[in-house]
């Protein structure tokens, strides 16, 4: 866990300059008679001891009835509860402006939500937050300052504060819920609880350029529709880094769609506060196993995801790709291209169809399919799960293109390891360590209709006894042009219940075409 102490001083000495100097915030930012909604003129102080909750809400509501307009946070450290975002009003933090979150239990009451058993507790509720908004619209937060969560719940056990179901406790930064005509732009935020921002149901949403370096989720786009998350930074060792949901939250299935993530940085190891504060101090493997950090589609997944694309994204130190409907989604017409991936400590890529069904009775099991990945290059990645693509029994994951893959793991694989039998764990959550460890080192298929290999190369660090590739009824599979190197008595294919099998030009093994196979090797 970093030092929260020196987190507090070195982001008020870098956040509130005047206070780090010796000169009161007050004084170092005098009120200018006419400067609009400067938080300052409505009272708020600034010093990072007096609470300017009261203030910074007058603020935003004297801009709300003027029309619209921009609330100003000058440089300082203004501690704050719940601050209620409203139409029409933009938040500027400027240069060396911070907001902080209160500890204690003086936030707004989280609200009543009929289907909060559908999903986690941080997802079914948005008003215990730092900063909220429920249908409200042409909103913005802006401007190079810093939010610290530092009062806020994780929301789980893992790391030690308050329980996020005691009531006046917060456990978000950001909460959006039903909003449209969203941008935010440019902040730094610290320490976010169980998520940094948590969007739900928000359409025309704009996210550029945040550096969020936090103890769970960096950013949960929930719902949403027409979304740009771009340039974007994220150390979250606890949890994931950028995730997209589709839960049942607001009440129905609404689905998470035309969403693009580019230009993003995504890592898992790195201390709470390393990356913001450029020390990149990295986590003890011993102290902690975890790791998350990464780009992943799920869990809750009711509503669905379509049409989407990530691209030119780098992962570090942290879990893999990781796609997954389980809950009744349709996980459909996806683009995943020029990824890099160093250090990978789970599945380097994860697409998984299951059904654990969280949602109300009678839905059907979702789909995952037409899914492009291309141009991935990976090293380092740990060797016990290769990666996995894997539906259930009569719910296949479907056309499914893997192109221009490089990926380097330790290897170490042993036979005893190549004889394995995962279970099928239908209904369980989803993880790529859900299997334990796999019978393969490359890719694990299992369940999956229509699949395309094409100029993939896996490459390990020390011999790996296990296959390259192991098939388990898998129908209309294509692999062209496969390189990997094959160990003695160490079999590139492991083929079950297989058929429309096509091998071409792959090193060291003679094409091969396979109409049907109930067990062989190649």
């Amino acid at each position: 866990m970093p030092d929260q102490n020196r987190l507090r001083r070195e982001f008020l000495w870098g956040a509130g300059g005047a206070i780090a100097a010796g000169v009161s915030a007050k004084a170092a930012t005098p009120i200018v008679k006419g400067d609009g909604f400067n938080v300052r003129s409505f009272g708020a102080v600034g010093d990072g001891k007096t609470l300017d909750t009261a203030a910074i809400n007058k603020a935003i509501d004297a801009a709300n009835a003027a029309g619209g307009g921009t609330v100003l946070f000058p440089a300082g450290s203004y501690l704050s509860y719940s601050i209620h975002l409203r139409s029409n009003v933009d938040l500027y933090l400027d240069q060396g402006s911070t907001i902080i979150a209160a500890d204690g239990t003086g936030y707004d009451a989280a609200e009543p939500n009929e289907w909060d058993h559908y999903q986690d507790y941080g997802h079914s509720h948005w008003h215990n937050s730092l900063l909220w908004g429920e249908g409200i619209e042409n909103i913005g937060i802006l401007g190079p300052g810093l939010m610290w969560g530092r009062g806020l719940s994780p929301g789980w056990s893992l790391q030690p504060g308050p329980r996020a179901e005691d009531p006046g406790v917060a456990d978000k930064i950001i909460s959006l819920k039903n909003c449209r005509n969203v941008m935010l732009r440019d902040f730094a935020m610290l320490h976010g609880g169980h998520f940094g921002i948590l969007a739900t149901g928000v359409d025309n949403f704009t996210i550029d350029n945040l550096r969020i370096d936090t103890n769970r989720d960096g950013m949960d786009i929930d719902c949403c529709r027409n979304v740009r998350i771009t340039n974007c930074s994220v150390n979250s060792p606890w949890d994931d880094g950028i995730c997209l949901k589709s839960s049942f939250g607001l009440g129905w299935a609404k689905p998470t769609e035309f969403v693009t993530i580019s230009n993003c940085y995504v890592s898992g190891c790195y201390e709470e506060g390393a990356m913001l504060d450029g020390t990149w101090k990295r986590i003890s493997p011993d102290a902690h196993s975890y790791f998350h950090g990464r780009i992943k589609f799920g869990t809750e997944s009711n509503g669905g995801f379509r049409n989407i694309t990530v691209s030119d994204c780098v992962f570090d130190g942290c879990q893999g790709l990781a796609l997954e409907s389980v809950d009744g989604a349709r996980l459909e017409d996806i683009a995943i291209t020029n990824i890099s991936m160093r250090d990978i400590k789970s599945a380097p890529i994860f697409l998984r169809l299951g059904s654990r069904m969280r949602g109300p009775a009678g839905a059907a099991v979702g789909t995952l399919k037409r899914v492009l990945i291309s141009n991935i290059a990976c090293s380092g990645s740990v060797p016990q799960f290769g990666s996995i693509i894997s539906g259930i029994p009569g719910h296949p994951v479907e056309d499914v293109k893997i192109s221009h893959v490089h990926i380097a793991h330790q290897g170490g694989g042993t036979k005893q390891q190549a004889a394995l039998e995962p279970a099928e764990r239908e209904n369980a959550y989803p993880e790529p360590n859900m299997f334990g460890d796999m019978p393969s080192h490359g890719f694990y298929l299992r369940h999956v209709r229509g699949i395309q290999f094409d100029n993939v190369e896996i490459e390990t660090e020390r011999a790996d006894l296990r296959p390259v590739f192991a098939l388990n009824d898998v129908q209309d599979a294509d692999f062209f042009h496969i390189r990997a190197k094959r160990e003695p008595d160490a079999p590139v294919f492991e083929l079950r219940d297989v058929k429309d099998l096509a091998v071409h030009m792959c090193r060291g093994m003679a094409d091969t075409v396979l109409a049907s196979v109930e067990k062989s090797t190649l």
